[in-house]
């Protein structure tokens, strides 16, 4: 079964920098698009970052545009999240998610249109 593995989690202050990397667990695998979620404690997952795979199309959450970078390497699969200007309320758990089918039946921005999950990893934005 196809997994999604992320890296790049930890703790950073407020006005830092982190990168997030999401690759496949085993085989690598095409996808439409790839995305990355955030669920902080006692929230709902949402919609941060997304990124077209032939195209290259980006795509951001308000609260995030101008300071996070989602980018694709084709060559080893990996989606990454450039995190600048980190501030408290970005702290959340980071979850990468692939959509391997491209269906297009929801947004990108949508949770329902990914179907590959990986574990998440944490991120804490000190003040």
């Amino acid at each position: 079964q196809a997994q999604l593995v992320e890296s790049g989690g930890g703790l950073v202050q407020a006005g830092g920098s982190l990168r997030l990397s999401c690759a496949p667990s085993g085989r690598a695998f095409g996808a439409y698009a790839s995305g990355w979620f955030r669920q902080g404690a006692g929230k709902e997952r949402e919609f941060v970052a997304a990124i077209t795979w032939r195209a290259g199309t980006r795509y951001y959450a308000d609260s995030v545009k101008g300071r996070f970078t989602i980018s694709r390497d084709m060559a080893s699969s990996t989606v990454t999240l450039q995190m600048n200007n980190v501030k408290p309320e970005d702290t959340a758990v980071y979850y990468c998610a692939s959509d391997p089918y491209g269906r297009r039946e929801y947004s990108v921005r949508d949770v329902r249109s990914y179907d590959i999950w990986g574990q998440g990893t944490q991120v804490t934005v000190s003040s």
